[in-house]
């Protein structure tokens, strides 16, 4: 058996419910070594992890991992929220009674770590010294050496962090476990994988898997679930799957701080690390807090303030190149120490590739191996560059830290966060949203925001154009009841004295020919601007039964060429196509309980409005 307290007190981690916590499943899963590590150790394990062959050289400072072919995403049919209430329960938070779930993943868990290293991460979700530093602690163990490497670089890790803490018992417990993956039965009857957040005991079980979110756990099972259900139970926050920028007015020096939700492909990683268009770029300039999460609280000063919780980036591969994100690109330059996972691998060269990041394939095919590692060369000639075939998976990532954006804000790393000035919703449509609609009422602001959605196909609904409905982005992550949450929401705004304006906006919109109306990415900030100028009471808009949008000559268009068609399309509503929307959202909203009344006076103010439209 290990020695756990002396492994803990040599590393200088004393804290005594650590020391609990790590014996005890020191215990359960069996490892024959146990490791304390920091953000010191990074150098060490990544050769380690090189001589091990977990991880491959990919350039200078850079390295590529591949993933078990079937442990690829996230898996929410088995990402469960476990607590000992019934009354938990929600539409989307795939609740279960923690007295029936705990058994069957520690049962999994034990010995499970046999012959492995356990190693113990302390991290913080914030910044130390933030006003919700309690809820930011974590301690993850894992026998998963690539997890550490990436935990290094998504949270702040750290022995010194955490014996600091104000509150010495007040960390999450969380417990990875990889498990045999080729033998876990994955999405068969038999399957043993588990993503379990107890988050009534504010513990972690995670079995089944080395990939991102289900392993990396101080980021959605603590920064989304966990936080989520904290947020709610100390009355004191939010915690949202958000975007977090700045937009600087170089001329006036004033900053505006937006946070927004967006569902999967609408384009908020782009958004976030935003660089303005060439016409606008001496004047405005776009800061990056984060593209993934938002904490906000009310400061004692009455505004909403925010933060992004993580220390670093895991955004999604495929499509991002030098006109999509340049930041992104810049992320992973050579010695960011950034870490690909799943993109096709050049065993030659070195080189990562993935589908967008050129307009097409490497011409020569030799060494390149897809994300399951076959060779190219070794395929039919003509799957060899076939958008059929792909070469990365679709989900393939890269992870880096926030100090490697280029854009990254100044004021990232205060634990004060910033004052919120704006909040968005944009979800991937070709029709019904205009390109930005403003909302002043608070109530119909979250109203909007739990009827956001992005268009499904046909295949997937049944009817082509309808949204599959993404309630503030948050469907995968809720730990709460969806009526307990929204009130939650409107609790949190009512102590708000300088409310932030909402708004919702949609980069998507199509013509007849199926082309885009919007040219999107940097040209993005144009609406965000306009946004912000009306709730300056620069400009006034137009007044919808939807919100206000802007008037065509609000738009700030310099060094932007765009038909005036075209313009009027993009700031139209279709007031019959809302009709439509609003029988679909009204069946939405009714298959949540206890949804707060002022959230169907909002739903039958807005019906209201279009039935008079």
């Amino acid at each position: 058996m290990v020695d756990v307290d002396k492994v803990l007190d040599d590393a200088g981690l004393n804290n005594p419910h650590v020391h609990e916590f790590v014996k005890h499943w020191a215990g359960v899963t069996q490892p024959d070594r146990i490791e304390v590590v920091s953000a010191s150790d990074d150098a060490r394990l990544l050769q380690e992890a090189l001589d091990a062959g977990e991880l491959e050289p990919a350039g200078e400072g850079l390295y590529y991992s591949q993933s078990y072919w079937k442990d690829t995403a996230r898996s929410e049919e088995r990402t469960i929220v476990a607590t000992s209430n019934p009354e938990d329960k929600g539409v989307y938070n795939n609740w279960r009674h923690a007295d029936e779930i705990k058994p069957v993943v520690i049962g999994n868990m034990t010995g499970a770590s046999q012959g492995k290293t356990m190693y113990v991460i302390p991290y913080l979700m914030a910044a130390p010294g933030s006003p919700l530093e309690a809820y930011a602690a974590g301690v993850e163990l894992t026998d998963n050496r690539n997890v550490v490497l990436q935990m290094i670089r998504m949270a702040r890790v750290g022995v010194d962090l955490f014996e600091d803490l104000k509150d010495p018992e007040s960390f999450v417990r969380a417990v990875h476990v990889t498990g045999d993956l080729e033998n876990l039965g994955q999405g068969t009857p038999d399957d043993k994988r588990y993503f379990v957040t107890v988050a009534d005991e504010r513990t972690i079980l995670h079995f089944g898997s080395s990939y991102g979110g289900n392993a990396l756990l101080g980021k959605i099972a603590h920064g989304l679930r966990q936080a989520n259900w904290d947020g709610w139970a100390s009355r004191k926050f939010l915690a949202e799957q958000y975007m977090l920028i700045a937009i600087q007015d170089k001329e006036t020096g004033k900053k505006y701080h937006i946070a927004g939700g967006f569902p999967s492909a609408s384009g908020k990683t782009n958004l976030a690390m935003m660089v303005a268009p060439e016409a606008l770029g001496d004047r405005y300039y776009v800061e990056f807090f984060g593209d993934d999460i938002a904490w906000l609280w009310v400061g004692d000063d009455g505004k909403l303030y925010g933060m992004n919780p993580e220390f670093g980036v895991f955004g999604v591969a495929i499509d991002t190149n030098a006109i999509t994100n340049p930041n992104a690109l810049a992320a992973v330059e050579a010695g960011t120490g950034a870490i690909f996972t799943n993109t096709a691998y050049n065993v030659n060269t070195h080189e990562t590739w993935w589908e967008g990041k050129t307009p097409d394939y490497p011409e020569d095919v030799e060494g390149w191996r897809d994300w399951k590692g076959h060779l190219i060369s070794e395929r039919p000639v003509e799957e060899q560059r076939s958008k059929d075939h792909v070469w990365a998976h679709p989900n393939c990532r890269f992870t880096s830290t926030m100090s490697n954006v280029p854009n990254e804000s100044p004021d990232y790393n205060d634990p004060a966060g910033v004052p919120i000035d704006g909040i968005i919703y944009g979800g991937r449509t070709r029709d019904r949203e205009p390109l930005i609609r403003a909302i002043e009422d608070p109530a119909e602001g979250v109203y909007d925001g739990l009827t956001l959605g992005a268009e499904a196909t046909a295949a997937a609904e049944g009817v082509a154009g309808q949204l599959r409905y993404d309630p503030m982005s948050m469907r995968p992550f809720l730990a709460l009841p969806e009526g307990r949450y929204a009130q939650h929401w409107l609790d949190i705004l009512d102590q708000v004295e300088d409310k932030p304006l909402f708004a919702h906006v949609n980069w998507f919109q199509r013509d007849a020919d199926g082309g885009y109306l919007w040219p999107g990415y940097s040209e993005n900030l144009r609406a965000l601007l306009w946004m912000m100028d009306y709730r300056e009471g620069r400009v006034t808009g137009t007044k919808t039964p939807v919100g206000v949008v802007p008037t065509k000559d609000e738009l700030n268009l310099d060094g932007l060429e765009i038909d005036d068609a075209v313009l009027e399309q993009l700031l139209a509503i279709d007031v019959e196509r809302w009709k439509q929307e609003i029988d679909l959202r009204e069946a939405h909203l009714k298959a949540f309980d206890n949804l707060p009344e002022r959230i169907w006076e909002a739903h039958r103010r807005v019906a209201q409005d279009l039935d008079q439209a």
